[in-house]
């Protein structure tokens, strides 16, 4: 499994995750509802990019934030490196994209993820932009701790937990695959530095 020196990893999701908060301060919240929400074949508009991952930071953002207090209140002390576990690496990957930001492999949302109505842009750019704040300010707290010991349950089987280094690093994957999306529904140039794993 990949291995990463924390320091870097964590310097390298934080640097995408500002990417998309650049993007949608500097442009996204500047255009009207009738642009950021249209629809062409069936395919999501920007907005409806941004509402499904908006979704899913109701679920993780909360659940990243009470693993690091457990994990700080355990004694949990950094580490030099994280190992990505077998299936957290397996669903990083399942969101990776190519060079151009179009998926490497097309998947279907979950239904509880999948945006059922055009809400205004406006609130879905804005509380975007509250949860890309909240992940920044995460990823800072996450240097205190080791991310390999530190558990998250993932949304589709809460059973189930994954390392929280492989939950950040899937989370940030998923928000750049649908930000592509996004910049692709409004046809806009694409200035976000590709997300590629194996140069962290």
């Amino acid at each position: 499994m990949p291995v990463y020196r924390t320091d870097k990893l964590l310097t390298y999701l934080s640097e995408h995750t500002e990417a998309f908060l650049d993007k949608a301060v500097s442009e996204w919240q500047t255009l009207p509802h009738s642009s950021f929400s249209q629809t062409a074949a069936d395919k999501w508009s920007a907005n409806q990019c941004l509402a499904h991952l908006n979704s899913y930071g109701h679920y993780y953002l909360p659940q990243i934030e009470n693993a690091i207090h457990i994990a700080k209140q355990a004694g949990s002390t950094p580490a030099d490196t994280f190992t990505a576990g077998w299936l957290g690496n397996y669903f990083t990957k399942l969101m990776l994209t190519d060079a151009s930001g179009k998926p490497v492999k097309k998947m279907s949302a979950p239904k509880d993820h999948t945006p059922q109505v055009q809400e205004d842009s406006h609130k879905v750019i804005a509380e975007f932009i509250e949860q890309q704040e909240k992940l920044l300010e995460l990823l800072d707290k996450a240097k205190e701790i080791d991310m390999n010991n530190s558990k998250v349950p993932i949304s589709i089987a809460k059973f189930i937990k994954l390392k929280l280094g492989d939950t950040l690093l899937f989370l940030i994957a998923h928000n750049y695959r649908h930000i592509q999306q996004a910049i692709r529904a409004l046809n806009a140039d694409n200035n976000l530095k590709h997300f590629r794993l194996e140069k962290i």
